[in-house]
């Protein structure tokens, strides 16, 4: 596979683009947001242990549905090139009207595709004994299948790329037998979540398109063609198909020509800029990143936000000018007063231009107990000194007070506030502890009242360690006497019973009615009352609530909702559940509350049942969706194995039935399939 690095197109309602890595590989991978990583998901009990198997989705395990192609037969709309093998030619228009034709064509039910979509290798007994006691002949290719394959002469993917391109070495064998179709299936291991496999399987089910860009000779595309070809007769022989059941074409118009006629077509163009006519997942992604993180005021004048990129226009994050920018970093050390009193005397030159840039410890690296007086002094003394940058009168009347007005007061050269962004790369993970230190200090609230006031007053998303609840915690009462608004109250304040319970994260707000959490947080009501969370969903998992606490919180059972037998194992179905699911969210949203939606760990069973709201609430398509949720799950990468995910596909084209819109997928199953590999590879282990 080649290693891909594209420049992207700006932001909707954006001047400048931002640089990001599109289709990376190994060689060559996105950098991965800090701190983020994929959870284990459990696929439930054990085989022998799960007595049936849920009913199929609909409209029936019985109906089988036929992908047609106007690429089949060949000859209806492409020319012969030669016979030995047998290669077609096509031009751009037919080639725009292939796929568009097969954009409107409703993809074959998951009973018809799974499991063999999992990957069934004949060595691969763990994978067959998990699957095969529910299906007979499940390794043949199901009925009906039928795709486009658009193929790239050379593999180089950044720049030139037609929509859904994939390079020669995802398909073709590298081995002794160069004219054969990898054999993508695994050979071991059991999973549910093969998103790599998908464009080679799909490839073998489709007619195969292959084109070449001007820095490659016409010769290569047709020695490519010829090799796929073969591949492809080899292919039909060892499965029993029919002769020329799938075919090759080469087409027959420049990539320019193409650029030119048909820009929907093109994903990234000959200068190697991303058109953004393609929906591209790690651009959206990141686009969603960028609003949901956008920097804003937690106290007066001090903001906290993502770290401004020159590449991205300012606004992304926001529209406020910044003197101060506060960098929550690894690298970093505790600032002394040294330090500081250098950076104030700079902030006050009247000829400085652009805003000070400043570091301090990143969140989770000031460790309790073994932290030192010295870093607790430094992390007060930031507070302050940033407290009296933003809030420059307040502070010298403040001093003159106690001083009875005769106080030598140094900040008398401070003709106004300065407006501070705390910052880090995703903009709420690394400055969460210097964030949540400084809107205790900054507005006197002990720590289980300034977790709850940003997130739910603020509207700030953030991520703290257990380590920073441990910490802030430790010293709180430290803070709070330093605190400008310290009063004697908040010295005899009980801790909560939530506040132990949580590892420092709380759910993700995907919209404001609905959460997406996992167990833990599900069986924490005492938070959830705290964060306006007034309805549970579980999926598949059952919360442990003792009778006396759901009396004691006054919580009606109609408020609870159950889906039950529901494993993460690629077999159970959700497709069954959407509608009352999204039917109990809605009840909570008109309540005016919101709903808690859980399974085990959050991220496959109870973020397929969120990307299904997302998707009938903002009416957006499932690449769009998937990417909306993912964002705002924060540290934990959703991962709704493949059969949500095609679900998922499938409630898109229900979702544009019920709106009376005409069928017409964004993305076909393998792109997405194989972009999803992709974004997950810088984190897997």
């Amino acid at each position: 596979m080649a290693a891909v690095v594209a420049r992207s197109p700006p932001m909707p309602g954006r001047s400048t683009p931002p640089p990001h890595l599109l289709n990376a590989t190994s060689r060559n991978s996105p950098a991965a947001v800090p701190n983020k990583h994929i959870p284990i998901c459990p696929t439930g009990p054990a085989p022998a242990l799960q007595l049936e198997t849920p009913p199929s989705s609909p409209p029936s395990k019985l109906s089988t549905i036929e992908t047609s192609s106007i690429t089949y037969p060949p000859t209806t709309y492409g020319s012969e090139f030669c016979n030995d093998p047998p290669l077609f030619t096509i031009g751009a228009q037919r080639l725009a009207q292939a796929l568009d034709h097969l954009a409107t064509q409703p993809l074959p039910n998951p009973e018809q595709v799974f499991p063999w979509l999992h990957g069934l290798h004949a060595e691969n007994q763990i994978q067959l004994n998990f699957f095969t006691n529910r299906r007979k002949s499940v390794r043949k290719i199901p009925k009906g299948l039928r795709s486009i394959t658009i193929v790239k002469t050379g593999g180089n993917l950044s720049s030139s790329k037609l929509k859904g391109a994939i390079a020669p070495d995802e398909l073709l064998s590298r081995g002794p037998d160069e004219n054969s179709f990898i054999e993508c299936d695994p050979k071991d291991g059991f999973s549910v979540r093969n998103f790599q496999i998908q464009a080679c399987k799909f490839a073998m089910v489709s007619d195969i398109i292959v084109y070449g860009d001007e820095k490659t000779s016409p010769s290569e595309t047709i020695a490519l063609a010829k090799r796929i070809s073969k591949a492809q007769r080899q292919h039909e022989a060892r499965h029993g198909l029919a002769r020329c059941s799938f075919n090759t074409f080469i087409l027959n118009d420049s990539f320019v020509h193409v650029q030119d006629a048909y820009p929907e077509l093109v994903g990234i163009d000959s200068k190697g800029t991303m058109t953004g006519n393609v929906a591209d997942f790690f651009y959206w992604e990141r686009y969603e990143m960028c609003v949901m993180s956008k920097a804003s005021e937690i106290s007066q004048n001090v903001f906290l936000g993502p770290t401004p990129d020159p590449a991205i226009d300012s606004g992304c994050f926001s529209e406020q000018t910044f003197d101060l920018l506060i960098e929550a970093s690894d690298m970093a050390h505790v600032p002394d007063t040294m330090l500081l009193r250098k950076s104030r005397s700079i902030l006050e030159r009247s000829n400085r231009r652009g805003p000070l840039h400043m570091e301090f410890p990143s969140s989770g690296n000031i460790m309790s107990p073994s932290w030192s007086h010295a870093e607790v002094d430094g992390l007060m003394d930031m507070c302050k000194w940033i407290y009296e940058l933003a809030n420059p009168q307040e502070t010298k009347q403040s001093r003159r007070k106690k001083s009875g007005g005769d106080e030598d007061i140094e900040m008398t050269d401070i003709a106004r506030s300065r407006k501070i962004l705390i910052h880090c790369t995703d903009g709420y993970t690394e400055s969460s502890l210097l964030g949540l230190a400084y809107f205790m200090y900054a507005e006197g609230l002990p720590v289980h009242e300034a977790w709850v006031q940003l997130h739910r007053d603020k509207g700030r998303n953030f991520f703290a360690y257990p380590q920073d609840v441990s910490l802030l915690t430790s010293i709180q009462p430290r803070i709070l006497q330093d605190s400008p608004r310290f009063n004697d109250s908040v010295l005899h304040i009980s801790e909560p019973q939530w506040l132990p319970r949580i590892d420092g994260s709380l759910p993700s707000r995907i919209l404001p009615y609905m959460y997406l959490g996992n167990l833990g947080h599900a069986n924490n009501p005492e938070l959830l009352r705290e964060l306006g969370i007034t309805r549970v969903l579980s999926v598949g998992e059952a919360i442990s609530w003792p009778e006396e606490l759901k009396k004691k919180l006054d919580w009606p059972d109609e408020n609870l909702m159950m889906v039950d037998r529901v494993q993460d194992n690629g077999v159970d179905p959700l497709w069954d559940e959407f509608e009352r699911c999204l039917k109990f969210i809605e009840a909570g949203k008109l309540e005016g509350g919101a709903t808690l939606v859980h399974c085990r760990v959050g991220v496959s069973r109870s973020a397929t049942i969120c990307i299904a709201e997302v998707m009938n609430e903002l009416g957006l398509s499932f690449p769009r969706a998937y990417c909306f949720v993912r964002a705002r799950r924060l540290n934990v990468i959703i991962q709704p194995h493949l059969r949500f995910t095609y679900e998922l596909l499938k409630w898109e084209e229900y979702q544009r039935q019920r709106r009376n819109e005409p069928l017409r997928r964004e993305l076909e199953w393998a792109t997405i399939a194989r972009e999803i590999a992709l974004m997950n590879k810088p984190y897997s282990r």
